[in-house]
């Protein structure tokens, strides 16, 4: 027989609500507007902004208070994306770069890439075991799967996209246009109509992520460097002929220019909204030996219309937190339209990690890493694991919303 309790309406507090109101307050103890937990005599968990910073692998203390200390809702509206009772966790290190992170549904494993260290690593779900997924990588920086589960990689050092067949084969999808040859491939995603959206900025032309250009090239003016050394042999060198654009790859293998360098300069990290009617681009500083008018760390929109072209460019956002330009890389969005920013702050400790943005463009919230962070992607096998390549570590947090697209 079940006891039936009866509760007064007016004092009974959800659980939800608690768990607001216990997010409000860590939110602003991080923020630095409040210090109740400190008033009441309780200690604070260690943060990215403590001294010593806290300690993310399995050994350091636990996160307390139900709700990560370096999870910050800047909104309200941010408190039912993040999810309680979990954090921030280390899950590798021992990186030179971490890049391009991707996740298979099929093989439940996380992909992304270590750029100087020219391989892809996985992460699988199962047992958290790592290894080496594929080496040589051709300096491979942005990953992702499309609908048919198959990898696309873009690769700095044959300045290229890749896609991995199911039978184990390989296609290179787009490895020049206008009869030039492309500069560095950095992220692609995949449009449901089957086609490829990628950017290509100077990146790859540095001699620890890829290749410097032949001798006189952008990135080699004065000739000094060799990029064949450490190159297997017939290795052909490249070098830079065309502006930082980004492009679409038809399924009929038609490459068209869809967004110029003077629209958006040294385009890196992109996604589209869950409609597919927005198409988000950041912006990101000069590469090397780039003469073009250079990104300001800022993220563009543009409309997406029925032909494939992109109009109404708007400036989403200028990335700027408390002064600090928390400079974006990778981008995803989740299936409410928010998007969520890989942040590069340098040197600013707490403001490294990731940015979280409303459609409407305003800050809703920020997850703080003690590394900077390169790229993003939601994964999991509920698509609720928000995965952060930052540097030398890879880490993870649980949500309570999902990615919108796959890998």
């Amino acid at each position: 027989m079940t006891r039936q309790v009866q509760r007064d309406p007016e004092t009974t507090i959800s659980r939800r609500s608690l768990v607001q109101g216990l997010a409000l307050v860590a939110g602003a103890t991080a923020a630095g507007t409040g210090n109740a937990l400190a008033q009441s005599g309780q200690a604070e968990p260690p943060t990215t902004i403590t001294s010593p910073p806290r300690d993310f692998s399995p050994r350091g203390a636990p996160t307390t208070y139900f709700w990560d200390p370096d999870i910050i809702a800047v909104d309200s509206s941010f408190n039912d994306l993040a999810q309680p009772n979990t954090a921030i966790t280390r899950l590798h290190t021992g990186l030179l770069w971490a890049e391009g992170p991707a996740w298979s549904a099929q093989g439940r494993y996380l992909l992304w890439s270590d750029i100087p260290n020219n391989r892809q690593m996985r992460w699988s779900e199962d047992d958290g075991h790592v290894s080496v997924f594929r080496s040589p990588s051709n300096n491979s920086n942005g990953n992702s799967f499309d609908f048919q589960g198959r990898q696309l990689s873009c690769e700095h050092l044959t300045r290229r996209v890749t896609r991995y067949e199911n039978d184990g084969t390989a296609t290179v999808l787009a490895d020049a246009f206008g009869g030039k040859k492309l500069n560095s491939p950095n992220d692609v995603v995949p449009h449901p109509d089957g086609s490829y959206w990628f950017t290509d900025p100077p990146y790859g032309g540095q001699l620890y992520e890829g290749e410097p250009d032949v001798a006189g090239g952008a990135s080699n003016p004065g000739g000094k460097l060799n990029p064949r050394i450490g190159q297997p042999a017939g290795f052909v060198p490249g070098k830079r002929e065309l502006p930082t654009n980004c492009y679409r790859i038809d399924p009929s293998g038609r490459i068209d220019l869809v967004v110029s360098e003077d629209q958006v300069p040294d385009p890196n990290g992109l996604a589209f909204s869950p409609d597919y009617k927005k198409l988000y681009v950041a912006s990101t500083g000069k590469g090397p030996g780039d003469t073009g008018p250079g990104g300001k760390g800022d993220v563009y929109v543009f409309d997406v219309g029925a032909d494939n072209k992109l109009t109404n460019q708007k400036r989403f956002s200028d990335c700027m937190i408390d002064g600090v330009n928390c400079g974006p890389d990778g981008v995803r969005c989740d299936v409410n339209g928010n998007v969520w920013l890989s942040s590069n702050a340098g040197r600013h400790v707490g403001y490294n990690g990731v940015t979280v943005w409303s459609p409407a463009g305003q800050l809703i919230g920020r997850i703080r890493l003690p590394e900077v962070c390169g790229n993003i992607c939601f994964g999991g096998p509920k698509r609720n694991r928000l995965f952060m390549a930052a540097s030398q570590s890879l880490y993870a947090v649980y949500l309570a919303t999902q990615g919108a697209a796959p890998g």
